[in-house]
């Protein structure tokens, strides 16, 4: 089967829409792009699929240079029949192929390899053709005897044949496959602590723990890593071992009355403990672990897609506070664009207590400014600050909202050598404030400057492979971005790095160009921009809009190449794009569109229907941002303390991360509540992602308050 057709088969698609995909792959388009203006050409595959299709599409190039590498070396010892090519030619696993090529692997020195330069492999040989009925095995191997080589004794010769042989078996593909299968079957993963102090004391549900290594979730996977790792857990496979050895014997002795069969038995024996099962094991707990990394990164990147696309808050003055106690809380006042207009510290909490000052500060800010919503951090001292907070907005004479921001990544952020050449004028603390505040005013637009690890939506995200987590995230940040639009004139170098083509050199570029000439009038006006060329400009533009540019369409998600198709579509219905920009006439055009019937016309106009009800989706909402579709964040005016809560009790609450066991959700108090996978629904799902998303406004029931432990238990069932 070729590569195409087997991508076809595996994920259910035509092996042209295949075909024509990865050859857009391979000429260098990106997927955002491929996704959203090449839907005639893969037959309207998604973004999901299509990185699907990409991963596995690289995994099986992958694997045909790996059978290649494999056949030559095999090849290269003289030792390649037919019979093992075809074997390895049809292998559809990486796993299968290593199996075949290990007893062709070049070994570090082994027992076997040093029985070998002894002389015994011919013995080994003789046990294994199991021929000899008669006869005493120590006559036998008196005769291999090598005393120049340290072989003195029969029971020497013996040994060191029964080591070749416990190699043999260990490298037979088909038993090993047989052996693997079956630990996956029967084999149980336990643990158990190795210490008895506080910071094993986290592991102590894992004490004597024993679970099937079918049904391990990956979350308590990616849990007794991490505690072996830090030497707290001692993990491994159990496994009723006499069944499988049975199995085994049976496929390797051919003839029992052989004089050599007890040999024979306990080489396998040795060969089962020695290498097999340790081999298998280890080959098994990385599978394991592979995809319980899998599994967490891929919640991780749909909850940092959520945490991305939160809906942005416009037009809106924004105070921004980063509390703490000994050094104070930062206020920042930011204007709707995100300027800071005034910045100070106040010391409401001990030891300075100046309540009363901090407060007047406040009224002050919010009075001068005209501030509309105030946006706290929930790190130290978080609590105290809201109930400042609360006194401030029940004495204003102004109607101001305040918000808990997650500050997860605020202090990265603040010492990077982006905030300081953003805010050169502010020490890193009161960077920190500006970045809570502008977070709440375009979430996208602030939180792609931070690495994404540092934004405390994931699990287990440092256990995992880095360089993995790395890519899948930057995966998610490019889609977000991509999904959203950026505009051409008011965005970060490292917002644009991020759209479909660019990277952080031609981003820079595009800045440096734009501090320089001006804004930019036409989308055109990228191609002038240092090393960004034809093919990149292609990738990007749709991606980019100009609100203020020349021209219309370059305000909407219409690609340059299909301007012409726009235009003919309005002329058609006496329109131009000029009306796209006078509301009565975009409401004309908006029920003029919607009546149409856009297969005969996509015909007319020669393009395919896809493409053109994106352009219709274009032309009916220029400047859409499809995050503000998403509810927006909870402000309060008042606060509550745990000590408020009782079992029973309805609020209303923010998801702020899902894990595979629950979600976390804030319901405006101090600690945030969780809800287990068994309170969020009265349906049976697989995973938290299927009913809840970060970001989402939910109404939850208390279950339970624990104050010492600092839980509380929440549900999502029927509540009312």
């Amino acid at each position: 089967m070729d590569l195409i057709t087997q991508l076809a088969t595996e994920l259910g698609l035509r092996r042209e829409q295949v075909s024509r995909t990865v050859e857009l792959f391979d000429q260098g388009n990106t997927l955002p792009f491929i996704a959203r203006y090449r839907k005639e050409v893969t037959g309207g595959l998604d973004e999901e699929r299509l990185r699907r299709l990409e991963e596995r599409l690289t995994y099986l190039r992958n694997l045909e240079a790996r059978k290649e590498e494999v056949l030559r070396s095999i090849e290269e010892q003289g030792k390649l029949t037919p019979e093992l090519a075809k074997a390895i030619k049809e292998a559809t696993i990486r796993q299968e192929v290593e199996d075949y090529y290990l007893p062709f692997r070049p070994k570090r020195r082994t027992r076997a390899t040093k029985a070998k330069e002894q002389g015994l492999e011919p013995l080994a040989q003789l046990m294994l053709a199991q021929e000899m009925e008669n006869g005493d095995p120590r006559e036998v191997a008196a005769a291999y005897l090598r005393p120049d080589l340290g072989v003195e004794e029969p029971e020497q010769a013996l040994a060191g044949a029964m080591d070749i042989v416990a190699e043999y078996i260990a490298d037979q593909a088909a038993w090993r496959k047989m052996i693997r299968d079956y630990l996956w079957e029967h084999a149980s993963i336990s643990s158990e602590l190795k210490k008895d102090d506080k910071e094993a004391q986290v592991y102590q549900q894992y004490h004597q723990y024993t679970e099937p290594v079918k049904r391990i979730p990956p979350h308590r996977v990616l849990a007794l890593n991490r505690g072996e790792k830090e030497g707290c857990l001692k993990v491994g496979l159990q496994l009723e071992t006499a069944p499988l050895l049975r199995q085994v014997e049976a496929l390797l002795l051919k003839n029992k009355a052989c004089i050599f069969t007890p040999y024979l038995q306990m080489a396998l024996e040795d060969s089962f403990n020695r290498l097999l099962f340790p081999s298998i094991e280890r080959e098994i707990r990385a599978e394991l672990t592979e995809t319980a990394e899998e599994q967490a990164i891929k919640v991780f990147g749909l909850n940092l897609r959520q945490l991305l696309l939160q809906a942005p808050v416009r037009g809106k003055t924004v105070l921004g506070i980063d509390p703490g106690f000994r050094t104070g809380c930062k206020v920042v006042v930011v204007d709707p664009i995100g300027r800071v207009q005034a910045a100070t510290t106040i010391f409401p909490h001990p030891p300075q207590g100046e309540w009363e000052q901090a407060k007047a500060i406040l009224t002050s800010f919010i009075e001068k400014y005209q501030v509309d919503l105030i946006a706290s951090g929930n790190g130290t001292a978080a609590r105290e600050t809201e109930e400042l907070i609360a006194e401030v907005l029940a004495e204003s004479n102004r109607a101001v909202y305040y918000t808990i921001v997650s500050e997860a990544g605020a202090s990265v952020y603040s010492a990077s050598k982006l905030a300081r050449e953003e805010l050169p004028a502010f020490d890193v603390s009161m960077r920190g404030a500006v970045s809570i505040a502008r977070r709440l005013q375009d979430p996208l637009a602030e939180l792609v400057k931070i690495e994404p690890k540092a934004l405390g939506v994931g699990e287990y995200q440092h256990d995992v492979n880095q360089n993995r987590l790395e890519q899948a995230l930057k995966g998610v940040v490019e889609s977000c971005v991509n999904f959203v639009g950026v505009d051409l004139n008011t965005a970060s170098a490292f917002l644009l790095q991020n759209v479909a083509g660019i990277g952080p050199a031609l981003a820079r570029s595009i800045v440096d160009y734009r501090e320089t000439n001006g804004p930019f009038r036409r989308r055109e006006e990228l191609l002038k921009v240092k090393r960004l060329g034809q093919h990149v400009y292609t990738q990007a533009a749709g991606f980019l809009r100009l609100p203020d540019g020349e021209y219309s369409l370059e305000n909407t998600g219409i690609h340059p190449e299909s301007y012409h198709v726009a235009e003919a579509l309005l002329a058609s219905l006496g329109f131009n794009s000029e009306d796209l920009r006078n509301p009565p006439r975009l409401v004309e055009l908006r029920n003029k569109l919607k009546g149409l019937d856009l297969e005969p016309l996509a015909r007319q106009l020669k393009t395919g229907l896809p493409t053109l009800q994106d352009i219709v989706d274009g032309l009916c909402r220029p400047g859409r941002d499809p995050r503000e579709e998403l509810p927006g964040p909870v402000f309060r005016q008042d606060v509550k303390s745990m000590r408020d809560l009782k079992p029973g009790m309805i609020l209303q609450g923010v998801v702020r991360n899902v894990v595979d066991f629950g979600a976390f959700i804030d319901i405006g108090v101090e600690q945030d509540g969780l809800a287990h996978i068994s309170q969020l629904t009265t349906k049976y799902i697989r995973h938290p992602i299927e009913v809840v998303s970060v970001g989402q406004k939910v109404k939850t029931r208390v279950l339970s308050i624990d104050p010492e432990r600092n839980r509380i238990a929440l549900s999502l069932k029927e509540v009312d």
